[in-house]
């Protein structure tokens, strides 16, 4: 291929992927900007910042570039009066913590279309066998990210535990292009 054909693909390439990215933060402003006007308000949370959560990987160790774009991300809002706020939010895991929860994923080995799960994630509570937990919402979405295949492996009846955190949940998912 001619070097200018392999810059205009190159480009047109990034275009695309950012013109995605775009849609996908778009989704979650709209669904933040629904959840502040419920009766029961809802902020989105902040674990570090504003961000999406996702895994991934900048080296090149394992030459494994498949990460070097997310493919799979999550967020979560939670009701403002169970988190504290500021830059970051800072929600406590309790019995009545309760979070909706969105994962977006655009690509992966199974899917032949990008799907998006959401649902609530709740029954917060510590492990009583070995009583070590995290302490709060904001570690959750890392959490999941590294053990997908465990705890998503039915997203309609989610109910994990480990030596780290437990909790319940229910999702359902959708195909953004029906």
């Amino acid at each position: 291929m001619e070097k200018n054909k392999i810059i205009e693909q190159t480009k047109l390439a990034f275009d695309l992927i950012q013109k995605l990215y775009y849609e996908v933060a778009f989704l979650i402003k709209e669904i933040e900007g629904q959840l502040s006007e419920a009766d029961e308000k809802f902020v989105i949370g902040k674990p570090g910042g504003y961000h999406v959560t996702y895994i991934s990987s900048t080296g090149l160790e394992q030459v494994n570039v498949r990460k070097w774009l997310p493919r799979k991300m999550s967020v979560f809002f939670v009701p403002e009066e169970m988190t504290e706020l500021g830059g970051t939010t800072n929600t406590k895991f309790s019995e009545e913590t309760k979070v909706v929860y969105v994962r977006i994923i655009l690509d992966d080995d199974d899917l032949n279309e990008p799907v998006i799960y959401f649902g609530v994630l709740y029954g917060f509570g510590e492990n009583e066998i070995l009583n070590k937990r995290l302490t709060k919402v904001e570690q959750l979405p890392t959490s999941i990210e590294y053990r997908e295949n465990t705890i998503l492996k039915n997203p309609k009846n989610i109910n994990y535990e480990d030596v780290y955190i437990k909790f319940k949940g229910t999702l359902d998912y959708a195909t953004p292009f029906l």
